[in-house]
């Protein structure tokens, strides 16, 4: 019995050297690797390092500043429910005098008066007790500063310094883009951004296959070393049925961006391939379907998508609203054109959205209805027509027009700002599937 105590515990102290070691060689390496050990997903995070393959990644982080800390004469105060900048004044017996001068000092001081519950108010005061300075954090990127100057306050607003970090991320999809994704780390909002830069190229309620898999290169924010959520894609592929679509983001002179692929043609379509995002289709294109309500052979001359009522619809083009009420069998419906060639029609809703008519112009992605069952339904869903010259199209297979691509007089720029990025992804996917081979 000693013996097997004597060599279970030697074997313990064994592992823990194995795996000392095997941190302290992790630690030295160029990247900083961390894996999502779920047994039905496959995904690496990195974050990248200052220089890969000779190329500088875009918004380093810069050093950080140093955290607040507070000094005898500092007192924070987190506001609570139901409190204003008067009810805290009084509380901390803090003089009324001074409230008035800093919420009238000018249009910032006014914003004093809408501080909101769950922030924070740093009051600084000198040694005979009075207030010198008011902070008040309104966001993890701005904060609103009172100071003394003799016997009334300057206000003014300071906007934190926002550090970046180019982070990888590579994922394998098990059951949805959403589900994995969400394992995989990324934010809402950044699954969200990458359904819609591939949302002209495929469709993610229906194309979707197990296998398929995306790699992106992505910023995290960070305001005096604490993150604060994330910034945009740089640059992305996505591998949809052995196929890939490849995507970078140029920004131009004037602070506007887009996607494009690296040749410099844009992702972007005159109309996005689907008006509602992750739904089901549960009836497709078909010109002999037997209809479910009339229980005879009527043309199903449009796809049909299972949503919840009030599930939002998207027109999937710009372009001018010329029709919008109850057409028989379609129950409410709009329908949009868009130039001379196309128009699209989108029925059985349940209401539409405020404030447009016959008329209203609408751009790519506005919300123009919601999901319902009027007219001839059976249950809640969308009926989606694509039409060309009156001629009706299958919406999940006809060939969209493509938006321009970049202008010849910028493509050096764009090659410049791009070229780095997309070498980083691919440096990073080869590194980890390297790393993963072993």
């Amino acid at each position: 019995m000693k013996m097997k105590i004597l060599k279970l515990t030697t074997l313990i102290i064994c592992i823990s050297f194995i795996s000392s070691m095997s941190w302290a060689l992790i630690a030295t390496d160029s990247l900083t690797e961390t894996r999502v050990t779920n047994p039905t997903i496959t995904t690496t995070t990195i974050t990248l390092s200052p220089s890969v393959n000779g190329t500088t990644p875009i918004d380093t982080p810069a050093p950080l500043r140093p955290p607040f800390l507070a000094s005898p004469n500092e007192h924070r105060y987190k506001v609570k429910v139901g409190e204003n900048l008067s009810s805290i004044f009084s509380k901390l017996n803090y003089s009324s005098k001074d409230l008035h001068h800093i919420i009238h000092a000018n249009k910032t001081g006014r914003q004093f008066a809408a501080i909101s519950p769950g922030n924070t108010l740093t009051f600084k005061t000198t040694s005979e007790g009075s207030l010198s300075e008011l902070h008040y954090q309104k966001s993890p990127t701005q904060a609103i500063i009172a100071q003394r100057i003799n016997d009334t306050f300057q206000v003014k607003t300071v906007n934190e310094e926002i550090t970046r970090e180019i982070n990888y991320i590579h994922t394998s999809i098990q059951t949805s883009l959403f589900i994995d994704a969400k394992k995989s780390g990324l934010s809402d909002k950044l699954i969200m951004e990458l359904a819609n830069i591939f949302a002209w190229d495929i469709d993610f309620a229906l194309n979707l296959r197990k296998g398929d898999q995306f790699s992106l290169l992505f910023e995290k924010l960070h305001v005096k070393g604490k993150a604060i959520g994330s910034g945009n894609i740089l640059t992305a592929e996505f591998i949809n049925r052995g196929k890939s679509y490849q995507a970078v983001r140029y920004e131009e002179s004037n602070g506007s961006a887009s996607y494009y692929q690296p040749n410099g043609k844009s992702l972007k379509k005159a109309f996005l391939r689907t008006p509602i995002d992750f739904a089901r289709v549960s009836s497709h294109f078909n010109l002999k379907r037997k209809h479910p309500v009339l229980n005879r052979i009527r043309a199903h001359k449009g796809v049909d998508y299972a949503a919840n009522t009030g599930t939002r619809i998207k027109s999937t083009g710009r372009g001018k609203i010329i029709y919008r009420g109850r057409k028989g069998g379609y129950g409410r419906t709009v329908i949009v054109q868009h130039g001379q060639k196309y128009t699209t029609l989108y029925a059985h809703l349940s209401k539409y959205h405020r404030n447009q008519n016959v008329g209203s112009r609408v751009k790519q992605g506005d919300i123009i209805g919601y999901v319902g069952k009027s007219g001839l339904a059976t249950g809640p869903h969308l009926h989606y027509e694509f039409r060309i010259n009156g001629v009706h199209r299958n919406p999940l297979t006809v060939k969209l027009p493509s938006s321009k691509p970049i202008d010849k007089s910028k493509m050096a720029d764009f090659k410049g700002q791009t070229s780095p990025l997309l070498a980083q992804l691919m440096h990073a996917k080869n590194s980890s599937f390297a790393e993963n081979s072993f």
